[in-house]
């Protein structure tokens, strides 16, 4: 009961800000309506569900901190291409790292973490999944749920971008983005952000990697983890190579997001977050050109 007044607050403040946006716009030519409700709902929902899905997922992975190539695992391979452990050492236990055969000290972050007198032995430390402590059981029904709730989220934003063609106008490269890449890259390199009604060749090549390549990677490599999905669609081992790549390969994938969400949040501060956020709240965007009121530019 208490949330609701706090709920509909938040509902009144957004509805007064979107209103005020679109009254300025009227008198402004450089505002422009550049992002729809269904791109800003999904926009939110997916960053709620990749920190539940991201968190729980390290909960899951400490279960068994190790990576490897191939169908099998365990004593009688030697296919794993990184080990989280804590090891004895000459200085006492410590915590490392393997990746590759190639040893790293990672005490106090991986292997070895918390209160030196009293240290957790896990892969990843308490603070970096949820829940905070060892519980596989409830770090996998989060993970499923938020898993579906990211699934659901994508399905109605594909079918939105579908229909009013945003998948082919802003997120399909074409031999034109291609082309102006270098271009685009030299420009954020020297911080010089073109803020336009359409996504530069740079975004359009993180977009797309995103929604083409990395969700689809992701939810199939998930998948083929189950083995009620491997008995339902055997042909998920084939095509990842076994259930133990699948997992790494899910596993990259979400060092991938990782690095994206830093880098995005990075070119969010550097090109103006008060327009951004502006254009993921509203929908309204600061553009450094004037338009027409079709929304096309002078």
């Amino acid at each position: 009961m208490l949330a609701v007044p706090v709920v509909l607050g938040f509902l009144g403040a957004m509805t007064g800000m979107v209103s005020n946006d679109r009254r300025a716009a009227e008198t402004d030519s450089k505002l422009i309506y550049r992002q729809n409700g269904i791109t800003r709902l999904t926009h939110w929902v997916w960053a709620v569900a990749m920190f539940f899905l991201l968190l729980s997922g390290l909960q899951i992975f400490n279960a068994r901190p190790n990576l490897y190539i191939g169908q099998q695992s365990g004593f009688g391979f030697d296919n794993s291409i990184l080990d989280i452990y804590a090891a004895n050492t000459p200085n006492g236990a410590a915590g490392q790292t393997k990746l590759f055969g190639h040893v790293f000290d990672t005490t106090g972050v991986l292997g070895m973490s918390g209160d030196p007198q009293q240290p957790n032995f896990v892969g990843f430390p308490d603070w970096a999944t949820i829940p905070s402590y060892r519980d596989l059981a409830t770090g996998r029904v989060v993970h499923f749920f938020f898993a579906w709730i990211l699934v659901g989220t994508l399905a109605i934003w594909l079918i939105h971008a579908l229909t009013t063609g945003h998948l082919w106008r802003d997120i399909i490269l074409k031999p034109r983005d291609i082309v102006g890449l270098p271009k685009d890259i030299i420009d954020h390199i020297r911080l010089r952000f073109s803020h336009g009604k359409s996504y530069t060749p740079l975004q359009k090549v993180a977009y797309f990697g995103v929604f083409v390549i990395a969700f689809p990677l992701i939810i199939l490599t998930g998948l083929t983890m189950s083995p009620g999905m491997d008995a339902a669609w055997p042909w998920l081992l084939e095509l990842f190579g076994g259930r133990q790549t699948a997992r790494t390969i899910h596993f990259i994938t979400m060092v991938a997001f990782v690095l994206f969400f830093v880098v995005h949040i990075i070119m969010v501060v550097l090109a103006n977050p008060i327009n951004e956020l502006r254009s993921m709240i509203t929908g309204y965007y600061k553009t450094n050109v004037k338009h027409d009121s079709s929304g096309e530019a002078k």
